[in-house]
């Protein structure tokens, strides 16, 4: 008979690090409902609103990112790093896991160095196609290192890797069929993330004048962030467009199995969103995201046949809608798109990381 494991996920900040954790930490609990997950964030990160909603216990240190801050910022960050230790050790001695899994953020760092020196088993979760800083030196030390991508083998040792996917969102796990369409449209799902995009946003609508000669045959999803919503919604009305405009879409799962075609960013998980669910895009990478990982990512699904990727600095609204023109007239490059996109996905890469966590646990058998 199994014994009940506890463990502790680390990292968050944005919701690129903390939703797979999230994932990896349901996935635990539907295998017993007697282990006991524990998470360490930040006050700062958004791991601080998400979490209370899920059931889960946040434990916080006292840490912030070095890189890209300034020299005085990344003095005052060095600075915190024994106190974010002092606390990690407290916080891990207290809760006694058997497993410290890093998921990525400011908080990983500390709390699974110092679950390793205690000598406790550790793992990361490095979702991006290029390894961050704190995931380079953590793979160094930790048991296990699981990855999105192939491609980021090159930064681990081999014998510490599994290639997993990344873990997505419950509602993403339905499968790719699409839901029932109420027409023959060819829907749009344009984001550019939780809070949205400018530079995506302006260029949609610099791309709406190219658009107008199939603007019937449209039907239009666009999620625009809170700020960029009253002159977004202003835009298509002048244009004469009709589209569904949402400051966020809570339910994005149902609006993915809608569309035909994907404008969106490329983050690590989006870019698992778009792959488990088997669609095609054009991506834009944010070009300010740390050492440039979203082009990394894009370039994978592009490289593979799965995407058109546009550069920010190149984008425009006539190129855009002219990469949106080429996909609406050519419904088998869809087609084509949506099969390499999901060869690239895994809706098991939860289940895959707790199989190969709980192997880690002693004497536990996964």
């Amino acid at each position: 008979m199994s014994r009940d494991v506890k463990i502790i996920i680390a990292g968050g900040g944005t919701g690129g690090h903390l939703f797979p954790g999230v994932a990896i930490a349901k996935e635990f609990l539907k295998r017993n409902k007697k282990n006991s997950v524990l998470f360490i964030g930040t006050k700062r990160g958004l791991e601080g609103k998400i979490l209370p909603g899920t059931g889960f216990q946040l434990r916080t240190i006292n840490v912030e990112g070095i890189r890209e801050r300034g020299i005085t910022k990344s003095i005052s960050a060095l600075f915190k790093i024994p106190w974010s230790v002092a606390q990690s050790f407290m916080i891990i001695r207290e809760f006694s896991p058997d497993l410290v899994v890093g998921v990525g953020g400011y908080a990983s760092g500390p709390a699974v160095l110092t679950a390793h020196f205690m000598g406790i088993n550790t793992a990361i979760a490095e979702q991006n196609a290029s390894a961050g800083t704190t995931n380079r030196i953590l793979g160094r030390f930790v048991d296990k290192a699981f990855l999105t991508f192939p491609e980021t083998k090159r930064f681990f040792s081999e014998k510490k890797v599994v290639v997993t996917g990344n873990p997505i969102r419950e509602g993403f796990l339905k499968g790719r069929k699409k839901s029932e369409k109420i027409d023959d449209r060819f829907t749009l799902l344009l984001f550019g993330g939780s809070q949205g995009a400018h530079a995506i946003n302006k260029a949609v609508i610099d791309s709406l004048k190219y658009l107008r000669g199939i603007k019937d045959k449209l039907n239009i999803i666009h999620q625009t962030g809170d700020s960029n919503l009253e002159w977004v919604t202003k835009a298509y009305k002048d244009y004469g467009m009709v589209a569904g405009i949402f400051p966020f879409i809570s339910d994005m799962a149902s609006a993915y199995r809608s569309a035909d075609l994907l404008v969106c960013r490329a983050g690590a998980t989006t870019i698992a969103e778009i792959t488990a669910s088997g669609k095609a895009a054009i991506l834009i990478p944010f070009p300010f995201a740390v050492g440039n990982h979203q082009t990394g990512n894009a370039q994978v699904l592009s490289d593979a046949g799965a995407a058109m990727m546009i550069s920010e600095k190149d984008l425009s609204g006539k190129l855009l809608a002219e990469a949106i023109l080429q996909l609406y007239r050519n419904p088998e490059a869809i087609r084509k798109m949506e099969e390499k996109s999901a060869r690239l996905g895994n809706i098991r890469a939860a289940p895959d990381i707790v199989d190969e966590c709980l192997a880690l646990c002693k004497g536990h058998s996964a």
